[in-house]
């Protein structure tokens, strides 16, 4: 029923422009929303539930909407929570895939052989796993391996496939190590990231009773950001919403960047035929930037092969012009771009936050950092270190996931070992020894393993001390609160005394307050979501994996790269560094050869990266590229990225904005106030 034609929807909101009211009235069939950056697409989704649960009667505990991170889903659960009265509302799913994947699991937890209170493995989990299996200290080779297991995941391979389909040395010990990786996970009782999504959308695929039981819970589905889905998403898609086809997903080809970690772009592409009467809906009205950024950002997108031809276009004025400005060196476009924010900021009359620096890779923050400090302008830099990947508070969690789950032995090492207990190295491979030569886990051979197994008295007892404080603390937690369990285990383990004993007093007092301050937080969390300690376990997995500190909005300039920036927007925006061999980035070179070969698709995701960072700019862009740069620790020769010219921009001709190296009269006074006035 095409609600258009019968006249209902006049509760919708006033101001949806004619596509983004086409978009959410639609229910005929599988509908893809086309949305170009700043074109309301979050706005289109929340109207598009509202409009379900009010005027179309769905009830809230059969939609089902997706995203990719837990802060989106935040704000659309709030922005629906304003349209809609909560008794309305309530059952709705608004989650994360890999949210939705763990309640999978737990639910059908059986048909893989996994405990209800199975551990979810984080990186560092994983990644020490692979570690013990390849028996190397070499980061980029266990990094290597650890990428090469998580594509093959994303793509639904499994061991024995990957290893057909490995072509060289690498991924020939990749799938070697990806059959044993996976058989240390099963004996933990543990999956990893992606196995929130491989495993469910496995067994959705070829279990027709859990496929049509799903299909049951599922009547309509929502997917944001349908361009950075995988292999794995995409076929979970197809068996949720099954031949009926109720879905809506919207996505943006030109903003299709995360190929590297397995998004696959084609599948807004395999749409159209998998679903020959798709409804194809484009937004091209932005909301968010002038129209000289727009231009720009056309200009530069139009040399992509693209799926679908779009134009964005915008109603907020022509607006200031793009300053494009070489600069002698990396230094000098730093100690620039500093004084300008600082004199912008006074002339402006704007905050810190109103300004972004946006750089392809990490290592160009370091000089810009060094800047503004000096010139003492707050900044916070995206992909700073979790709360979450806090030493301290990766303790406390290996306690909780080991009550939770006791075959977890990464848990059991890290709890075992901190605070010191008289369990070492040589105890832990006596254990180890023992466990895996009697199928137990280390949990539970240090019930059973005597001094007849390699181990001295002091090391049993102190061995089995840890053990009965687990079994104990394990019992509690059947019956009492997750608050005063908490108080237990750090009363239990002298965790405090432990800090203060190994660091001096300033950094022990942190991170006691970190640790007081995620009990806190865990307490809460059980007491208002009805949480079990299993559950509080794996839900911090999923917190740790999905969240970087997206809450803080402190008055301080942002510094982050162009992946990290996705999905954000800032009225002033330095993009810097855009230099041919950075943006875009230099390919590989070929075997024997020292020139770099190009590879077209790269290349394509290097401009829709740039893309990105032009279309987060609000009301002024500035552009920077460096004559020479610092690499390998000698000075090279640079050239204006490709992308600068598609922009529309001449770098050899002088321009009304030439090189910044120095401040005009009136930038120079402004900037003075501004000190002054700190």
């Amino acid at each position: 029923m095409n609600a258009e034609n019968t006249g209902v929807g006049h509760s919708l909101a006033s101001d949806l422009n004619v596509r983004q009211r086409e978009a959410v009235l639609y229910l005929d069939g599988p509908c893809l929303v086309l949305a170009g950056a700043g074109s309301g697409k979050t706005r289109v989704i929340t109207q598009k539930i509202a409009y379900l649960l009010r005027e179309c009667a769905f009830p809230a505990n059969r939609i089902v909407a997706l995203t990719f991170t837990n802060k989106a889903a935040r704000e659309m659960r709030e922005r629906v929570l304003a349209l809609v009265s909560g008794k309305q509302a309530k059952g709705l799913t608004i989650s994360t895939f890999h949210a939705l994947g763990l309640r999978f699991l737990r639910q059908e937890a059986a048909h893989f052989e996994l405990k209800p209170d199975f551990s979810i493995m984080d990186a560092t989990d994983s990644l020490a796993v692979i570690q013990e299996l390849l028996a190397t200290t070499d980061k980029a080779r266990l990094r290597a391996v650890q990428q090469a297991i998580s594509l093959w995941k994303n793509a639904l391979l499994g061991p024995d496939q990957a290893a057909a389909q490995a072509q060289n040395p690498l991924e020939q010990e990749a799938a070697s190590i990806y059959k044993y990786y996976e058989a240390t996970l099963k004996a933990y009782q543990a999956v990893d990231f992606d196995d929130l999504i491989r495993l469910p959308a496995r067994l959705l695929k070829n279990n027709d009773e859990v496929r049509q039981r799903w299909q049951n819970q599922v009547h309509y589905l929502l997917v944001d950001e349908y361009q950075d889905t995988n292999e794995c998403q995409y076929s979970m898609v197809r068996s949720l919403t099954g031949s009926k086809s109720r879905f809506t997903v919207v996505g943006d080809d030109d903003q299709a960047i995360y190929a590297w970690r397995g998004a696959t772009l084609e599948n807004l592409g395999r749409l159209t035929t998998d679903y020959p009467h798709l409804k194809l809906i484009k937004l091209e009205q932005n909301y968010r930037s002038v129209q000289s950024v727009l231009r720009a950002a056309n200009r530069v997108i139009a040399n992509n092969t693209s799926l679908f031809e779009k134009e964005l276009w915008s109603e907020l004025g022509a607006g200031e012009s793009i300053r494009v400005t070489a600069m002698d060196n990396h230094e000098i476009e730093a100690e620039s771009i500093g004084r300008r924010i600082s004199a912008e900021r006074f002339e402006r009359r704007a905050e810190w936050r109103d300004f972004a620096v946006l750089y392809r890779s990490n290592q160009q923050a370091r000089v810009i950092e060094q800047v503004l400090r000096n010139l003492r302008i707050p900044y916070t830099l995206s992909g700073g270190q979790s709360f979450f990947d806090k030493a301290e508070i990766r303790d406390i969690m290996a306690y909780l996931r080991l009550l939770a789950n006791s075959d977890d032995d990464p848990a059991f090492i890290r709890a075992a070992t901190t605070p010191r207990r008289g369990v070492g190295q040589a105890t832990l491979q006596a254990l180890g020894t023992y466990a895996s030569a009697h199928s137990l886990s280390l949990f539970a051979a240090s019930f059973a393993i005597t001094t007849d197994d390699g181990l001295a008295q002091r090391q049993l007892d102190a061995l089995q001390s840890f053990a009965r404080l687990m079994q104990e603390l394990g019992r509690r937690a059947k019956e009492e609160s997750a608050a005063d369990l908490l108080d237990q285990l750090l009363a239990h383990t002298r965790y405090e005394s432990y800090l203060y004993d190994t660091l001096d007093n300033r950094a022990a007092q942190a991170r006691w307050q970190n640790v007081r301050e995620l009990c806190a937080w865990l307490a809460r969390k059980s007491g208002e979501d009805g949480l079990s300690i299993t559950e509080l376990a794996q839900h911090v997995a999923l917190v740790t994996m999905l969240e970087r500190n997206d809450e803080e909005n402190p008055d301080a300039v942002k510094l982050s790269t162009l992946h990290a920036a996705k999905g954000l927007e800032f009225p002033h925006v330095f993009l810097i560094g855009v230099e041919e061999g950075l943006l875009p980035h230099k390919g590989r070179e070929e075997p024997g050869s020292t020139e770099v070969k190009e590879d077209p698709a790269r290349i394509q995701e290097e401009r829709r990266l740039m893309y990105v960072g032009i279309t987060r700019a609000q009301r002024s862009l500035h552009i920077s590229w460096c004559k020479r740069r610092r690499r390998a620790r000698q000075d090279v020769i640079c050239e204006p990225s490709r992308f600068i010219a598609e922009m529309g921009f001449d770098v050899k001709k002088p321009r009304d904005n030439p090189a910044d190296e120095h401040l005009s009269p009136s930038e120079r006074l402004a900037m003075l106030k501004d000190l002054l006035k700190q």
